[in-house]
């Protein structure tokens, strides 16, 4: 059970740049570490949570892996938990 942290490396609202949290386990542990960080329901987005760079550290401090975006994405996918946009 691992919660994922890519680099801030989004370009998004207020001048920030923005990770993606992922948990290549469960959505439920992804949700419970999310309320940890204080990040607000509304910051998820299908399989992820898109957090500013100002929780990034937080995050790691807490337990999240820091890896690349590539390494995410492929263990996202490689839990069967990556869920698409709909056309």
């Amino acid at each position: 059970m691992t919660v994922l942290i890519d680099p801030p490396n989004w370009p998004g609202p207020r001048g920030l740049m923005w990770s993606h949290l992922v948990s290549d386990h469960s959505l439920d542990e992804l949700h419970a570490f999310a309320g940890l960080l204080g990040v607000p329901a509304r910051a998820f987005d299908r399989d992820h949570y898109d957090v500013p760079e100002t929780v990034h550290a937080l995050a790691v401090s807490l337990g999240a892996q820091a890896v690349s975006s590539r390494e995410l994405l492929r263990r996202l996918i490689g839990a069967g938990l990556r869920r698409r946009k709909r056309r």
